[in-house]
């Protein structure tokens, strides 16, 4: 049975492995909870239309140039492993964090943010009642959230954040925008070339 302290020995001895960046996860997701996993999920299925793999072996790096990792790091029942995670992420080549949390004692956003800075974290409230103890940070200790439950929208700006200075996340981002735009335009076109009721009928 794996037990905390072993996945806070395997932090540190990722964080010792002095591995090529290109080799290792870029974006950091953790939750509170597997219970999160549904909301959260939305940030997973950013990534995978922007490209990026799932990197579930650090000694295995997927196929794909950009990739992603996930843990259930507890603020309250693991505050141990939080603080390893956090501590490590520079070292083990995240450079970006997504942290959902629910309830309203959701911590676990802004204590990553204040344990990893300066790498940035984008906090993701599960529950609308998780919205004020995500973005509840003082002055001087930053983080960036959006509403609750929107993790999509988090892996989004956390590939704007990769994306400075990266021309080919950058291009994947316009890409992904442009996509939306067209898909607008289309179903505009749409609803006024066949009229209300045809349109509902194509649906």
């Amino acid at each position: 049975m794996t037990t905390e302290r072993d996945l806070i020995d395997e932090l540190h001895a990722q964080a010792d492995a002095d591995r090529d960046p290109e080799t290792t996860p870029d974006v950091g997701i953790i939750m509170g909870s597997d219970s999160d996993l549904d909301v959260m999920s939305g940030a997973h299925e950013a990534l995978d239309t922007l490209g990026f793999g799932e990197q579930t072996d650090f000694d295995a790096p997927p196929e794909e140039r950009f990739s992603y990792e996930t843990y259930v790091v507890s603020a309250h029942r693991t505050p141990d492993l939080m603080y390893a995670y956090g501590d490590t992420a520079r070292d083990r080549g995240v450079e970006v964090i997504i942290a959902g949390a629910g309830g309203k004692s959701a911590d676990l956003p802004n204590m990553t943010a204040s344990i990893a800075y300066p790498i940035p974290v984008v906090g993701v409230p599960v529950q609308e009642k998780s919205v004020d103890s995500v973005i509840g940070m003082p002055t001087g200790a930053p983080i960036v959230a959006v509403d609750a439950g929107k993790s999509f929208n988090a892996a989004l700006s956390a590939v704007q954040a990769l994306s400075r200075g990266t021309p080919e996340l950058e291009d994947r981002l316009v890409d992904y925008h442009e996509d939306l735009v067209s898909d607008v335009a289309e179903t505009s076109a749409a609803l006024h070339d066949l009229g209300v009721a045809g349109f509902r009928e194509s649906r």
